[in-house]
């Protein structure tokens, strides 16, 4: 079992920058990925940025690229969502949620274990 638990949401104006943080515990002396999911309201929920386990390996939905940067410290069982020039449709709940798979996936079902959600608001 891995708890994964996320940090770092808030409110801010567009253009602004955030990061956000998930710290996970348990079972982690084994190798996993590890991604972002966002939901905004009345919306499903839809995959953001993973990384592989050594970190070498990202992987983006195209809205957020060359704006968001995954990133992980494997010293500290810690990813990191790297948020900048903001915009009213990033608004939403971001999850993390961890794989033992190798390769890097943008659904949800390859995904065994979630955080409970921090929320991002930002407005215009």
């Amino acid at each position: 079992q891995v708890q994964l638990v996320e940090s770092g949401g808030g409110l801010l104006q567009a253009g602004g920058s955030l990061r956000l943080s998930c710290a996970a515990s348990g079972r982690t002396s084994s190798s996993y990925a590890m991604a972002w999911f966002r939901q905004a309201p009345g919306k499903e929920r839809e995959f953001v940025a993973a990384i592989s386990w050594g970190g070498s390996r990202t992987y983006y939905t195209e809205s957020v690229k060359g704006r968001f940067t995954i990133s992980r410290d494997n010293a500290k069982n810690t990813v990191y969502l790297q948020m900048n020039s903001l915009k009213p449709e990033d608004t939403a709940v971001y999850y993390c949620a961890a794989s033992y798979t190798g390769s890097l996936y943008n659904t949800e079902r390859a995904y065994a274990y979630w955080g409970q959600g921090t929320q991002v608001t930002v407005s215009s």
